[in-house]
């Protein structure tokens, strides 16, 4: 009886399959090791939220009452420090605060708005009309240097930070900071957890 010889057609079919099943591993490798894409890490810089919880700051608030920062866990926490004579550098950041979180859309609700000022300067009562919403709160300057960690050559009042639902410092943003980029962290924060 005679063997049937296969079909070399059919050797270029297998080998069609295997080339669409092998593509995207090949490509995937290619990709990340050859054309090595470009990293995607944060903005701001992030900062080990396990060595910056709220410490007792013994803040008090506008009409001079005890008020602490942990008063508003379960929230994310936008902070500002800053003088109570705000000048247009401070106005800035209040303004951007109330952007930061009003871009959120229906997630807005999961972040609060704080300004801690560090003297007894009192405040212009229109800025305070303008910026209603933001938690203004007197605090020791020396208690918040030494919790608040800045780039070398900056203060605390040149950035932005963030604090997390738990209520640890997890994240500062650089001095003069870009608010889209700033926009894009805090999204993707609140996209990230389901805390807050």
């Amino acid at each position: 009886m005679e063997q049937s010889k296969p079909r070399a057609g059919g050797n270029w079919a297998l080998w069609a399959v295997i080339a669409v099943c092998a593509a995207p591993l090949l490509l995937s490798y290619l990709t990340y090791y050859v054309i090595k894409p470009q990293s995607r890490n944060n903005y701001g810089a992030l900062i080990d939220p396990r060595n910056f919880p709220i410490p007792p700051l013994q803040g008090r608030t506008l009409d001079d009452k005890p008020q602490e920062l942990d008063a508003y866990k379960g929230k994310w926490i936008i902070l500002q420090v800053d003088s109570g004579d705000c000048q247009q550098y401070c106005q800035k950041k209040l303004y951007e605060m109330r952007q930061l979180r009003l871009t959120q859309g229906k997630e807005m609700t999961r972040v609060e708005r704080v300004w801690l000022i560090t003297d007894k300067q009192p405040l212009d009562t229109m800025l305070m009309r303008e910026y209603d919403g933001t938690h203004m709160m007197r605090v020791d300057p020396a208690k918040l240097s030494a919790w608040l960690p800045v780039e070398q050559g900056t203060s605390a009042s040149d950035h932005l930070y963030m604090i997390d639902p738990l209520g640890n410092l997890m994240m500062r943003f650089p001095k003069d900071a870009d608010p889209n980029r700033v926009k894009r962290d805090l999204g993707k924060l609140l996209k990230a957890s389901k805390i807050g």
